[in-house]
């Protein structure tokens, strides 16, 4: 927007009487934008010039405190490095592959699904681009009566994913690497002390590089995205090229599975095959969660509008896709699910005993190293979006510390304090492996139910309470929005309750076989419900501004009429004129 006058400062005697030099003007609601400041004929002084992508975050109540130096390749790096394909299909080979057998069609099937829940939540980023991410949507779209309580909600659920994904990974990339060192050293047991250590050792790392300027951090996930892209390519090459399974197996005739194996099921769960089919499905949305990322980096990165619901769009088409090419790599080569499930080894890691199954030692060293490195670049990028997370919600007032957490470096420019939380916090929830596979394994599997729930609390509003009233941005699904919304609502419905069902069932449901997702996720549900209950309805009724008062002005002629009056969104002024008008009004 170009502006109408030069730029001006103010005058002596302004800063004398505490006066704020005034440079550009704001005006909420002639920007396409619902937001907490809508409708109240605001604008908001500012005292130097701004751009859109300021402009659109003013606009929403919040200062711009994080520097944009993310571009649509970096957000992508950032959500594509989440997705960690190669470590995410490793770690969830027991979720998908020992379940229902190798058969690429649960993953095609789930991906059409989990797309749909990107799509519609890639629209509703492009309307509010902004860190809080879902919670602010809810808290625009939801019936007022209801809006405080279900905002409240979808932050906690949604802090529930981020918070438990960082030391997840951490987890399964110590696990991995403690693995590799079992390989070379057929003596060595790792204890839990050591997965405990490494874990921690890795998790303080990201944070060191979570903590740093957003423009080194984006350098290195725009490397780790590299590094999982060109590694889970090589890993790929490595297993059809690499692939000697008839030497390596006895009774092996073919050197890949014929088609009817190969896309067969093979229902290794005490369920029907459809109920089996549809568990299958957890592999699918914990390799593909992250997508939503790009969202939370939404005021760190330029013209944020456009360029995160396309990162959005890309990383799960993209990733879906690529991780649909790997699973028909791993159902034409594999050799016995049986023997996985097994664990000659005593590895705990059924992918490396996979490999071990159809290529050289020195191939499963290397593929395994590449995973671990493709695995830490994961681990920073979750790290990073839960910190962002972290700081939206402070922001907000909904933690306990909040004026702590919300607080941002002014040397980096970056949430420190909410970094150094969330790896306090993924430290507590790591001593759980001190408490057994259960209670650690209960933990971490929570992040997909209650994901999925935070992202699709938007689209049902968007879709029922809010369907004459949403204001699409820039990006957007045009006709198609309503049935896509339908399509990712009704395909959360299901898998809700299929998310907490164990793979076994009658006698042989024991406590250590108990899928405890249900107890962590609903328990941690109820407890914050009863919070908001009994104390929080008092004090929180969703986002609120943290833009100074002295730098809002109400427009007694506009009565919240819209865009009634303004030719132009953004305005860049004369301080001294204004002040002066000002004056003559007083």
């Amino acid at each position: 927007m170009k502006p109408r006058s030069s730029k001006s400062t103010a005058t002596p005697v302004e800063s004398e009487i505490g006066m704020h030099p005034i440079v550009s003007q704001v005006h909420v609601d002639a920007l396409p934008i619902t937001s907490i400041l809508s409708n109240q004929g605001i604008t908001i002084n500012v005292d130097h010039e701004v751009n859109e992508d300021e402009a659109m975050i003013l606009a929403m109540g919040y200062k711009q405190e994080l520097k944009r130096e993310f571009s649509l390749w970096t957000v992508f790096s950032v959500s594509f490095s989440m997705l960690g394909l190669l470590p995410s299909i490793a770690a969830t080979f027991d979720y998908q592959q020992l379940v229902i057998g190798m058969s690429p069609v649960p993953w095609l099937v789930a991906m059409i699904f989990i797309t749909t829940v990107a799509l519609s939540m890639a629209e509703v980023a492009s309307a509010f681009p902004c860190s809080a991410g879902t919670p602010y949507v809810v808290s625009q779209l939801a019936p007022p009566k209801y809006k405080s309580y279900l905002t409240w909600f979808t932050c906690w659920t949604n802090w529930l994913c981020q918070i438990t994904a960082a030391p997840s990974v951490c987890y399964s990339c110590a696990s991995l690497i403690l693995a590799l060192y079992s390989l070379t050293d057929a003596s060595y047991t790792p204890s839990t002390g050591h997965v405990y250590g490494l874990s921690t050792g890795i998790q303080v790392v990201c944070g060191l590089i979570c903590s740093m300027p957003a423009k080194w951090a984006g350098r290195v996930s725009s490397a780790g995205a590299f590094c999982n892209i060109l590694f889970l390519v090589i890993v790929f090459v490595m297993i059809l090229a690499g692939n000697k399974r008839m030497e390596l197996n006895e009774g092996v005739s073919t050197k890949y599975n014929p088609n009817a194996i190969a896309w067969s099921l093979y229902n290794q769960a005490e369920w029907p095959q459809g109920i089996s089919f549809l568990i299958s499905f957890m592999g699918v949305i914990w390799a593909m969660s992250g997508y939503d990322s790009p969202f939370h980096l939404a005021e760190e990165c330029a013209h944020a509008a456009v360029n995160v619901p396309r990162a959005i769009v890309l990383t799960s088409s993209i990733g879906g896709l690529v991780g649909f090419v790997f699973m028909i790599a791993i159902a034409y080569t594999v050799v016995s699910l049986d023997e996985i499930s097994a664990d000659p080894q005593g590895l705990g890691q059924p992918f490396v005993t996979f490999l071990s199954q159809i290529i050289e030692r020195k191939l499963v060293l290397a593929a395994t190293a590449f995973t671990v490195v493709s695995s830490f670049s994961m681990a920073q990028s979750c790290l990073l979006a839960a910190s962002r997370v972290t700081y939206a919600y402070s922001r907000d007032g909904l933690f306990p510390g909040s004026n702590i957490w919300k607080r941002v470096s002014p040397l980096t420019q970056t949430p420190i304090w909410a970094v150094v939380i969330n790896v306090v916090l993924g430290q507590l929830l790591l001593l759980l492996l001190f408490a057994g596979d259960v209670a650690i394994g209960a933990t971490f599997s929570v992040g997909g139910i209650s994901g999925f729930i935070s992202f699709t609390m938007p689209t049902l509003l968007k879709i029922t309470w809010a369907r004459n009233t949403f204001k699409p941005g820039p990006w957007n699904l045009g006709k198609f929005s309503e049935p896509i919304g339908w399509l990712s609502v009704g395909f959360i419905t299901l898998m809700i309750p299929i998310l907490c069902f164990p793979t076994v069932r009658g006698k042989d449901l024991t406590p250590t076989e108990m899928n405890w997702t249900v107890l962590v996720y609903f328990g941690s549900i109820l407890i914050v419900t009863i919070w908001f209950i009994v104390d929080a309805r008092k004090w929180y009724k969703g986002p609120k501004s943290n833009i100074d008062e002295a730098d809002i002005v109400y427009d007694d002629n506009n009565n919240g009429s819209g865009s009634e009056g303004y030719d132009d969104k953004v305005q860049v002024i004369d301080a001294s004129e204004t002040n002066s008008r000002s004056n003559e009004k007083c």
